[in-house]
This record gives C-alpha cells, structure tokens and sequence, in this order.
C-alpha cells in the first residue's frame, strides 16, 4: 500500500492515478474528509491529518510500502520559515515512528542553491528527511509549466502575459505537474537504500516567449509576453498580500540569473513527456471564460 498526501493535487493526481492504473493500493492522505469521497469511491483507503500533526501522520504512514510526501507551499512565508519547520519535524517525526518501506518527497530544482530563497523550504525538507534510517528519494522538478494557469485570463483578454522570468527569450528546465507524479509513482517502486536526489524537467526547455507562443496556438490568437520590471516587484507583491516578499524575488533572481537551474548536459536529469503545448492548451480548456 502506498500512502500518499497532497493527493488532491495535479501531482499527488497523478500520482495516485498512476498507481492505481497499476494495480497497486493506495492510501489517500487528506485534511478533509469530504475530499477523499471520490478517492474512496474509486477504492482507496483514506485517512485524515494535517501535515503538523506528526501523531496523525504516522498512523497514516503505518504499514505502507512507501509514502509520498508532498510539502504545503508557502509563497509568503515569515523569517526562517517557521511553519515550514513545524512541518518537517512532524512528517521526520511520523517517518521515523511509522518506518514505511521508502519514501519519495517532492522537492525543487533550487534545492541546492547557497543563497537563502523561497525554495530553501525545499532544501530544508531534504536535509531533515535524509538523516531518517530509510531509503528516501528527492524528487526536484523543474519550474512547473501549470504556473501558467496564472496567465490564462491576461493571455485571453489582453493577448499577453506578464513574466516575472526574463530575459524572455531565455529558455529554462520546466515540467508539467503531470509528469512529476508519474515519475514519483515510478519511483515510489523502486528499491534503493540511503538518501538519493533525482531530476526531472519536461522534454524541451521553455522561454516565456515559448509560452506566449503556446497560449496563441491554443486561444487562436496572437498572444505575446511582457517582462514585469524587477523595481515594481517588491511593491507589487505587498500590494497583493505579501508581508516577506524577499524570499520569492530572490527565487526569481536565481532562475533569471542562472544560479537555480539543472545542468544542460548534466546525463543524471530525468525527461518528461508533456510539453508547454499541451499543459497550456489542457489549462485553456480548463478556464471559466
């Protein structure tokens, strides 16, 4: 049985979807209750906690083959992440009790950048996770080309989107969440011992430009990408919100900068399948007009 939180999600999704095409059990992980109606409709054990309740967590991880661990994200989160410890302490805690027979966590490609960024949750799970006495994989994925969802209203209204990556012509390693949970449900059966990174990107990299052209094939009409100036991001961001925005410009500065990324030739990458084309036309479909 493989127990796996954040199954509501495209990658948890998929994930799950995955394993279950397989014959395989699984175990939904959830807060709410009434969310796992479907997953328990399709045969699937279900069992509540949050993911700070480390108590709760290890009776969800109790008797699994594997579980998959996928961390809430906190795009505002306060100095030295505080909700983000209390987290990786109790999942370390539940792991630790429940000894499941390996466990997967999803991570990011910035894992493993020395500047203190958004990403340094990530980075912060992993060296917590790898000092546990189980086989433990690091999935880091690539830039998530479902981000784009974020673009879909300003791309069909205005025919254009907003990039906070430039320059726009620069193309970096993303992937579609759909991909990350299919690779996860593969590894998640495989056997290996100790603490273990594993990449993943999509096939090809993607600019924002890549983008714009993508939302045009799909909506059928020009679409172009604007770069957001770097001095407007502070105040943008507070403006929508955030009280800690630090965190994320300096994500952003990595990523446009070149410090968080996967080495182009580096053979150890992982290649999906799903290009921009299709998350982007999938994200089209999807949206309320």
């Amino acid at each position: 049985m493989y127990a796996i939180t954040g199954i509501t999600g495209k990658v948890g999704g998929a994930l799950a979807n995955a394993l279950l095409d397989a014959g395989r059990p699984v175990r939904a992980v959830l807060r709410d209750k009434a969310k796992g109606e479907a997953w328990a409709s399709r045969g699937c054990e279900v069992a509540i906690a949050e993911m700070d309740d480390a108590e709760a967590l290890a009776a969800a991880f109790d008797g699994a083959a594997g579980v998959f661990i996928l961390p809430p994200s906190d795009f505002d989160p306060e100095p030295g992440y505080p909700a983000a410890r209390r987290v990786i302490e109790a999942v370390r805690k539940a792991l630790d009790r429940a000894r499941p027979g390996r466990v997967v966590c999803l991570s990011t490609i910035g894992a493993d950048a020395e500047p203190d960024t958004l990403l340094t949750q990530r980075a912060l799970m992993e060296r917590t996770l790898a000092t546990l006495p189980l086989p433990v994989t690091a999935l880091r994925a690539g830039w998530f080309l479902d981000n784009a969802a974020w673009d879909v209203a300003a791309a069909r209204d205005e025919g254009l989107i907003r990039s906070f990556l430039a320059p726009l012509d620069r193309r970096l390693a993303m992937v579609a969440a759909k991909d990350v949970g299919r690779t996860a449900a593969a590894l998640i059966r495989e056997r290996w011992k100790g603490f273990r990174v594993v990449k993943l990107e999509g096939p090809v990299r993607v600019s924002p430009n890549d983008l714009a052209a993508a939302f045009s094939t799909a909506l059928g009409r020009p679409v172009r990408a604007e770069p957001v100036p770097r001095e407007t991001w502070d105040g943008l961001f507070r403006a929508q919100g955030m009280h800690n925005p630090e965190p994320r410009i300096r994500m952003l500065d990595g990523f446009n900068e070149g410090w968080i990324d996967f080495p182009e030739q580096d053979r150890d990458v992982l290649k999906g399948k799903i290009g921009a084309a299709e998350v982007i036309a999938e994200l089209v479909r999807g949206a309320v007009p």
